[in-house]
C-alpha cells in the first residue's frame, strides 16, 4: 500500500510540475514572444490577410528593424521555399522532419519571379502557403491549407487548420526598415490526437523558428546593402 501511496504521490509531483510549467509559459513567456520586437501597437493594428483566419486560435506579430531599404530585403522574401532559398532559420532542426530546406546566402536571380497564386513549398511533396498578395518592396502574404500530401499539409488537414503569413516592410528612412511578420493560425484542437498535439507545440516552435528566419533576412539584407554602398 505505502508503495502505491508513494507513486500516486510521485504521479502527483510530476502533473503539478507539469501544470505549473504550462500555467508560467502562457502567463509569462507567450504574452513576450507572441510580440517579439513589436510594440503593442503594432500588435493590435488591423493588417492585411488578418480575414483570411478569423478568430484564430494562435496569433503572433513580430517586428525587427533592418539596416537596409526594402529593395535589399524584397529578393530575401521572393526566394523562401524548399528547393529555392530556404526559410532562413535553422535548416538542421528543420531538417529533422525531412523538409530538406537549404537557406542560402545570395539573391538567386531566377527565383524573383514570384506571383499571385504561386505556392512557396516547404518540404519535398510540395505542401506550402499560397501566394495570395503580393506588393513589391511592401508586402508578400501567404495562406496554407490543409492538403493530401506531405508532413505539412497533412498535419493541418488532420487539425482542420489554415494558417496566414504576413511579411509587411515598412520604411523607416532611407536607410532603415522595419519587417513586420503576422502569423495567424486556426486549429480545431478537438479533431485529432495530432490537432492536440500541434495546439501544445506549435505556437513556441514557431516563435524559435520565425525569430531565427527574421535575424536571418535581416542578415542577409545588411550583407546586400553594405555590397551596393561599396560598389557606388
Amino acid at each position: 500500500m505505502s508503495k502505491l501511496w508513494n507513486a500516486l504521490k510521485l504521479a502527483g509531483g510530476v502533473l503539478g510540475i507539469l501544470i505549473g510549467a504550462i500555467v508560467a509559459y502562457w502567463v509569462a513567456v507567450s504574452p513576450w514572444h507572441v510580440k517579439w520586437g513589436a510594440t503593442d501597437d503594432e500588435a493590435a493594428l488591423a493588417l492585411p490577410g488578418d480575414e483570411l483566419v478569423p478568430n484564430p486560435t494562435f496569433k503572433s506579430t513580430r517586428a525587427i528593424t533592418i539596416h537596409a531599404p526594402p529593395a535589399d530585403i524584397w529578393p530575401w522574401l521572393m526566394q523562401m521555399g524548399q528547393g529555392r532559398g530556404g526559410m532562413y532559420s535553422y535548416d538542421l532542426l528543420e531538417n529533422l522532419f525531412r523538409l530538406d530546406l537549404r537557406s542560402v546566402d545570395r539573391v538567386v536571380p531566377e527565383l524573383q519571379n514570384l506571383k499571385v497564386g504561386d505556392v512557396i513549398p516547404i518540404e519535398p511533396s510540395g505542401s506550402g502557403y499560397t501566394v495570395v498578395d503580393l506588393q513589391p518592396n511592401e508586402r508578400l502574404l501567404l495562406l496554407a491549407q490543409g492538403a493530401p500530401q506531405g508532413i505539412v499539409g497533412q498535419s493541418l488537414q488532420a487539425a482542420g487548420g489554415r494558417t496566414s503569413w504576413l511579411f509587411l516592410l515598412r520604411p523607416i528612412d532611407t536607410e532603415h526598415t522595419q519587417l513586420i511578420v503576422r502569423w495567424r493560425a486556426r486549429i480545431n484542437v478537438f479533431k485529432s490526437p495530432l490537432a492536440l498535439a500541434l495546439a501544445l507545440f506549435i505556437e513556441p516552435l514557431e516563435f524559435i523558428m520565425e525569430r531565427k528566419m527574421m535575424l536571418g533576412i535581416k542578415e542577409r539584407a545588411e550583407k546586400l546593402s553594405r555590397s551596393k554602398t561599396r560598389r557606388s
